[in-house]
């Protein structure tokens, strides 16, 4: 048995000390809640040292309280995670959409250094070659739906036949021919006429000794000069029978092609002549063709006969053309 210091009453216990507050440098950390007091029955006596108590945070000024005295002899559980007192700064929570806390962003500034100037640069090299684009497009006129056609005074035709002399071959094919053919259009881009005239010897005939034909093209939005080099300056690529030689004395530009298949007293083969003239804007062509076999009677006629006739009846027609 214990023996009750003097003064106190037999059966009477003497009161626990209050723990004392102790500070520590560590940051603070949540701290398990002190054990409940035993019931005065089990109490200890005076010679039982003091249970250690939980430590208080540096921060903290105050004694945290003391548990309520329980009849549960074990330590109280412990809280979940996240409840309490925060032991520091709350970070900042990312937006739970997805968008910055500040939406829209603010407007980029305009660089000052030097990929701001080489933007500037750019925009205005831009804005000058824009200024002088216009600019040449009002001094050459070309805002205006391009150059006007040059088509020196020539109209289509709607019947090309009523305007082409061919009175050079009437010699050689006398027979008339009374139902030529003839067709054309007109659009806003091009004008075409054509005729084509078969040439015979007699009325005999029953088939038309030579073909002859005549085109004339009016181009009204585009100048035809680099094509119709093109296409006739280089005619014999595509056929390498055919001669090409360039003439004088029609409009701007002027081609002569022949053909001669013929060979010696051998009748059989082709003969044929071609005039191309460019003039302005309007393109020309005159051909005479012929076919001949060895059983024919018909003799063709030389191809450098057959060239002077196209060519003077070239210039009457030309003549016609212009100033109907």
């Amino acid at each position: 048995m214990h023996e009750n210091p003097e003064g106190v009453p037999a059966g009477a216990q003497p009161p626990t000390p209050a723990p004392t507050p102790t500070r520590v440098d560590t940051p603070a950390q949540p701290q398990a809640s002190a054990p409940p007091a035993l019931p005065a029955a089990m109490h200890p006596g005076p010679e039982s040292p003091a249970q250690p108590q939980a430590q208080l945070p540096a921060q903290s000024q105050a004694p945290q309280p003391q548990a309520a005295p329980s009849a549960y002899a074990y330590p109280a559980p412990q809280p979940a995670a996240g409840y309490g007192p925060p032991t520091g700064p709350v970070p900042a929570q990312p937006n739970p959409y997805g968008q910055p806390a500040a939406w829209p962003p603010p407007a980029a500034q305009p660089g000052t250094g030097a990929a701001g100037r080489a933007v500037l640069f750019t925009v205005l090299g831009a804005l000058v070659a824009s200024a002088a684009w216009a600019g040449g497009v009002f001094l050459l006129g070309w805002g205006g739906g391009g150059p006007e056609a040059d088509l020196r005074g020539y109209e289509a035709k709607a019947n090309l036949c009523s305007s082409v002399d061919y009175s050079n071959m009437k010699t050689e094919y006398p027979e008339e021919d009374t139902a030529p053919v003839h067709n054309g259009f007109k659009h806003e881009a091009l004008d075409e006429s054509y005729c084509s005239i078969s040439l015979k010897k007699s009325s005999t005939s029953s088939y038309s000794d030579a073909y002859f034909s005549v085109t004339m093209d009016l181009h009204k939005k585009t100048d035809p000069a680099a094509e119709f080099t093109a296409m006739w300056s280089e005619y014999d690529q595509r056929y390498e029978d055919y001669d090409v030689e360039k003439i004088t004395g029609f409009g701007d530009e002027a081609y002569l092609v022949t053909e001669d298949t013929t060979a010696g007293d051998d009748k059989s083969g082709s003969r044929a002549v071609i005039l191309a003239v460019r003039d302005g804007w309007m393109t020309y062509q005159m051909s005479w063709s012929a076919y001949g076999t060895s059983y024919d009677d018909y003799e063709m006629p030389d191809v450098d006969d057959v060239v002077q006739w196209v060519r003077d009846d070239t210039e009457s027609t030309l003549e016609n053309l212009a100033s109907n």
